[in-house]
């Protein structure tokens, strides 16, 4: 059965997101049928949707961040007006400057619509989520203060990031949750832009990469772009057409954030042969690609809408193809080519290779990867699919870090912890330095050992599984987990060294820190 065992823990580990605590049986069922068990999820498209009463669409999020903003700020500039002393005759109050500084990118966007005013947003919100805190001040007989009032914005966060986790912790395998956290870091915003991106984080993902991370590149590619959450995260809303209506009038031309992104971190990749003349003329093709603001004169706000006044005219020229209709198709048709790229291709294989194998993936891998992308049209079903039936998938060693999300994930399915609050696992995540959907870059979180084996990382992972065990070993026996995480496929030194533990407690921890639990 030793060989079984190590398979079942490369399906749960590699590929899932580990094996569930109490009578799930999913290490014998895994090592029954390794591939079989990690594909059964693709065969369940509808699976992936995360379709949870009270989540809204970003539409209707849209409008309520927008009223709170609006609200918010009427209420600061009555306080302001109350507060003030009369101003010497031309003189402004003391903090119109900084009133003027704070207001919302999004009302560049509503410039465009003339009479629509502007929304000062709410400033990037802290979830409230202190990290983990040692078992000492987590016992009952040390009341804690009330916690502060939560608002729209934290409280739709909050509710977002609930529904994610509880999603992981009750899958199966978790295969399909592991490709929606791949591409929504690979497509990723950042929650910490400000209010309308942490409203927006988790509809971003639930609208815009969970439909197709079992469907075509091409169809999430043109999601994404499209997304009121990405258009306010790379300042698209900002871009005018130098040669626009909008772009004259305001004398404001191109922003390139976007442009850039695509074709450097979305499609081609560095290196994939594209200039700096491509950039500029795919964010020409782009002008214009916004979302309507709270008055809703473009559009239903928080919607995307396509502003032909802010569209640069004229026909543009990327990687050597004229695109000539100035019109939204203009930017679809690119990314319909983009899509299809043969850099696009490589790109993606050796992204999803490494995230899933090695840091180093073997070559022949990532080729016949590259080779099914391009042949399906970006299947990525298909894609995954040849992942899994790869044997290099199966006999690379366990070498790569699970990440800081997916330790505490497999750490929660393992000891049958389903959340009705967040708070603890954002907590943990911002302390081990991945705090949910609000990476510092366009480029993500780092995929590499590199990024999470680092020592003060691993101290950190100690401190914290050290924590979990203060609160939940007793009446758990490690030695009985041990056999649900990896049975016969545990080394002799995990097994010596959880049998040796001075305590519960610390046999616990020292499972969690194990490489059988850690590597992946």
């Amino acid at each position: 059965m030793a060989r079984d065992s190590q398979a079942a823990l490369v399906a749960l580990n590699r590929f899932g997101l580990g094996a569930r605590g109490g009578a799930s049986g999913d290490l014998p069922n895994a090592a029954s049928d390794p591939r079989g068990f990690v594909k059964a999820e693709l065969a369940r498209p509808n699976g992936v949707l995360l379709e949870v009463p009270g989540l809204q669409s970003t539409a209707a999020l849209g409008k309520a961040v927008f009223d709170y903003q609006f609200e918010s700020q009427q209420a600061r500039d009555a306080a302001a007006k109350a507060a003030t002393p009369s101003a010497v005759e031309g003189q402004p109050p003391a903090d119109a400057k900084t009133q003027r500084r704070n207001l919302s990118l999004n009302s560049i966007a509503m410039d465009m619509a003339p009479k629509e005013p502007a929304a000062e947003p709410a400033k990037p919100v802290a979830t409230g989520d202190a990290a983990m805190a040692p078992a000492e001040t987590m016992r009952p007989s040390q009341p804690k203060p009330p916690p502060a009032p939560l608002n729209i914005i934290q409280k739709t966060f909050r509710a977002e990031a609930l529904a994610r986790l509880q999603r992981g912790l009750m899958a199966d395998c978790g295969f399909t949750e592991r490709l929606v956290a791949f591409w929504s870091n690979h497509f990723c915003i950042s929650a910490n832009k400000g209010g309308p991106a942490r409203m927006w984080a988790g509809s971003f993902e639930r609208e815009a990469i969970r439909p197709h991370v079992l469907g075509r590149f091409a169809d999430m590619l043109k999601a994404v772009e499209q997304h009121p959450a990405m258009l306010f995260f790379l300042d698209n809303q900002q871009s005018l057409g130098p040669d626009s209506r909008a772009g004259k009038n305001r004398n404001r031309g191109l922003n390139e954030n976007l442009a850039r992104e695509i074709l450097e971190l979305h499609t081609l990749g560095v290196g994939g042969g594209y200039s700096q003349d491509d950039v500029t003329a795919l964010a020409n093709v782009i002008t214009g690609w916004t979302y309507a603001g709270r008055l809703g004169q473009l559009g239903a706000p928080g919607t995307f809408v396509f502003n032909a006044n802010a569209h640069q005219p004229g026909a543009q020229r990327v990687l050597g193809k004229t695109y000539g209709a100035s019109d939204v198709t203009q930017g679809e048709a690119v990314l319909a080519d983009l899509a299809r790229h043969p850099s696009t291709a490589k790109f993606v294989a050796a992204k999803f290779a490494r995230h899933f194998v090695a840091d180093d993936p073997p070559q022949a891998l990532v080729a016949r990867l590259a080779d099914v992308f391009a042949r399906t049209d970006g299947d990525l079903k298909a894609l995954a699919t040849a992942l899994v039936d790869s044997d290099d998938a199966w006999t690379a060693p366990l070498s790569k870090m699970r990440s800081p999300y997916e330790f505490l994930v497999a750490s929660g399915r393992l000891l049958a912890q389903i959340p009705n609050d967040p708070g603890r696992y954002l907590g943990a995540l911002n302390t081990l330095g991945q705090p949910l959907w609000s990476p510092a870059g366009p480029n993500g979180f780092a995929d590499s050992n590199a990024a999470w084996a680092a020592p003060e990382g691993l101290k950190l992972r100690l401190d914290i599984s050290a924590q979990i065990a203060s609160r939940l070993a007793d009446g758990i026996d490690p030695r009985d987990l041990l056999e649900l995480v990896a049975a016969d496929a545990a080394s002799v030194e995990t097994r010596k060294t959880i049998e040796r533990a001075e305590s519960r407690q610390q046999a616990l921890a020292l499972l969690l820190m194990s490489p059988e639990f850690q590597r992946r």
